[in-house]
Formats: C-alpha cells, sequence, structure tokens
C-alpha cells in the first residue's frame, strides 16, 4: 500500500479492515494446512474439468493461484481497489480546488474514510470464498484468483458438507472465473473501460453527491426500491453503465455457477445436498447481516447468481453449449440485462 491519498488512508483500511475481519475458526494448524493444500490442488484440478465442460482454453500460467487468509484478502483488495479508485479520487480533488480543507481537516477526512472503507472491506473478507481479481496486473500476469481458506474451512464446517467435496466445488467455480478472463483476453479490457466510464461520468460537486445520497436514502425508506451504496452515489449516465455491467457480471457469475453443478456429479458426489445448503446460506443469516448486505449490494449479487445461471441454462439448451459459446467473440454479443430477463432475446439477436 501507499502512504495513502488525501480522500482515502487505505493503510488505515487495510487495518481496520483485517481487524474487523478477524482470523476465523480456530482451527488445528493441521486442519488448517490440510485445507490449503487441498485449495490449492482443486484448483489445480479443476482446470482441465473447466475446459472439457465449457470449451473455453485458458492461456496457461498467466493468473496465478493465491490461497489466503482474512487480511491478505483485505490487502489484496484494498490495492485494487486503490487503483481504481485513483482516477476518481484525482477528479474529485480537482474539482475541490481551492475549496480544499487545511492539512489536518483533510487528514482527519482521509481517516474517516479510510475506516468506512476498512469497515466494508472487514465484513466482506469474513464473507468471500474466492475471487478472482482481473485487474491485477503484475508482470506477465493477467489477473489473479484468490481462495479464502478461513472462510472455506467455516463455511463447511457451518453447512456440515464433506470438506473435500466442498473445497473442490468451490474451486471450480473460481476457477471459471479465471478461465473466462485469461480464455476471453478482451472481457479484462472491456470491463476496465466500462469502469473508466463510470469514473468519468462524475461530474458533480463532491458535495451535491452527498445531497443526492441522502435525498436517495430518504426514498429508500419510504419505498420499496432495494438501495445499495452504487444506487447512492450514481448519476443517471453512471447508471446505464452499471446495467450494462450488472448484464456482464450476471453472466460471468451464473455461467460459473452452471459449470459448477455442471461438472460437479462427476467428480463431487455430494453436489446436491451442498447446493442445497450453500442456497439457503445464501440469503444471509441475520438481521444486521441482511442490512449490510442490502447497503453493500451483495442482494443484488446473490440476484446475479441466481438470474445469471436461468440464462446460461436457457441459452445451452436452446442453442448447445458451442451456440452458447458465441456470448465470448466480442463485447457487441455480450446479453444486456433485459437479455439476462429474457434468454431468447439473446439467441434471436447472435443466431437469428
Amino acid at each position: 500500500m501507499t502512504d495513502g491519498t488525501r480522500m482515502i488512508d487505505w493503510n488505515l483500511a487495510v487495518r481496520l479492515g483485517s481487524r474487523v475481519a478477524g482470523d476465523g475458526p480456530v482451527i488445528s494448524p493441521a486442519e488448517a494446512a490440510d485445507c490449503v493444500e487441498e485449495l490449492r490442488t482443486g484448483a489445480e484440478k479443476s482446470s482441465p474439468l473447466v475446459r472439457e465442460f465449457t470449451g473455453l482454453i485458458a492461456q496457461e500460467r498467466t493468473a496465478p493461484v493465491l490461497v489466503v487468509d482474512r487480511g491478505g484478502w483485505v490487502r489484496a483488495n484494498a490495492t485494487s481497489f486503490e487503483k481504481l479508485t485513483a482516477p476518481l479520487i484525482r477528479s474529485m480533488e480537482e474539482k475541490l480546488g481551492d475549496r480544499r480543507s487545511p492539512g489536518l481537516t483533510e487528514a482527519i477526512g482521509s481517516r474517516v474514510t479510510g475506516v468506512e472503507v476498512g469497515a466494508m472491506l472487514g465484513f466482506m473478507a469474513g464473507k468471500v470464498l474466492g475471487q478472482f481479481d482481473p485487474f491485477h496486473d503484475a508482470p506477465g500476469e493477467a489477473g489473479r484468483l484468490l481462495l479464502v481458506a478461513p472462510n472455506v474451512a467455516h463455511v463447511e464446517s457451518e453447512l456440515d458438507v464433506d470438506p473435500h467435496d466442498f473445497r473442490l466445488w468451490v474451486c471450480l467455480h473460481e476457477e471459471t472465473h479465471r478461465v473466462q478472463f485469461t480464455a476471453v483476453p478482451w472481457m479484462r479490457d472491456h470491463l476496465r473501460s466500462e469502469i473508466d466510464a463510470i469514473v468519468g461520468a462524475v461530474k458533480a460537486d463532491p458535495a451535491q453527491l452527498v445531497t443526492d445520497a441522502v435525498k436517495r436514502i430518504a426514498d429508500g425508506l419510504t419505498g420499496d426500491r432495494t438501495i445499495s451504496l452504487i444506487d447512492l452515489f450514481a448519476s443517471p449516465e453512471q447508471r446505464a453503465v452499471i446495467d450494462r455491467v450488472t448484464g456482464v457480471m450476471s453472466l460471468l457469475e451464473g455461467h460459473a455457477d452452471v459449470v459448477m453443478d455442471g461438472v460437479g456429479p462427476e467428480v463431487i458426489p455430494t453436489v446436491g445436498a451442498i447446493r442445497k445448503k450453500f442456497n439457503q446460506r445464501r440469503k444471509g443469516i441475520g438481521g444486521l447481516d441482511r442490512v449490510l448486505r442490502r447497503l453493500l449490494g451483495l442482494d443484488q449479487k446473490m440476484a446475479q447468481y441466481r438470474d445469471g445461471a436461468v440464462f446460461v441454462r436457457a441459452c445451452v439448451d436452446a442453442v448447445g453449449m458451442d451456440g452458447f459459446n458465441a456470448v465470448w467473440t466480442g463485447p457487441e454479443n455480450l446479453p444486456s440485462t433485459a437479455e439476462i430477463h429474457d434468454p431468447d432475446a439473446w439467441v434471436r439477436r447472435v443466431h437469428g
């Protein structure tokens, strides 16, 4: 991490996020070592299984697999977020210009936002089982795959499922994401350009952003619309891009769910029981957990898994896996959010 920026103290965010996340379940060193080793082996074993099921040929050794603890996940994501938000922060600093706060006030402000970001990362670090980071750009690498060992160990115990089956099941999902980005190299640049478009659409005064956010919170509390942090700060132009990105993310997440369940029965005897218990867990646990999930947009994430999987299965049923794979040939073949909910419309548009 750097020494922080004027608007977000990233080092503080990492320290706080790691503390909020905690260490995870208490298990013996031998159990921890077994989990880590099995996740590494599972990721390697998943590669040919995903390739055979999907027909996608991924470049080898271009995206490393890292088995991390919760603190490692926080650090990795803070680094990525810092890079992705740097243009936005620079834009907002330029808009503030001479109105920028004095040094001490500015330092306090950066710590406040650092605390907010750290709390968010800490909460999410306790939930994520794995994640493919397509924007990791080390030399010779096109992303990296993170598997969070403490969370895998916690969930497999919580659900009371076979740990060996569950670990491979998780690896199948995350390896599918690695294959999506390494077999379809334009996907990374496409998503990055969409993120840049969201940043570029920030035209309002920073103070106005806060005013608009307060109004949207009030609207959300008095209506039926689900509000997330993205909703609060998105302009109409940004929401148009977010709608496109939602279609892409629904595709990626749904595709991974279809692969993990489609491959599963051949190599994971208990896949049916795992899926049933895991779907129930995705609904959240307590009231506070549900509120935080809604605020962070995680409810929308769950919908992406469900809607995306329905879309992929319907398209494969209609045109086969080879026909469905036309979705990877270029950005013009990606489904819109509307097509995610109407697979036949995508089939007609792409296949005639």
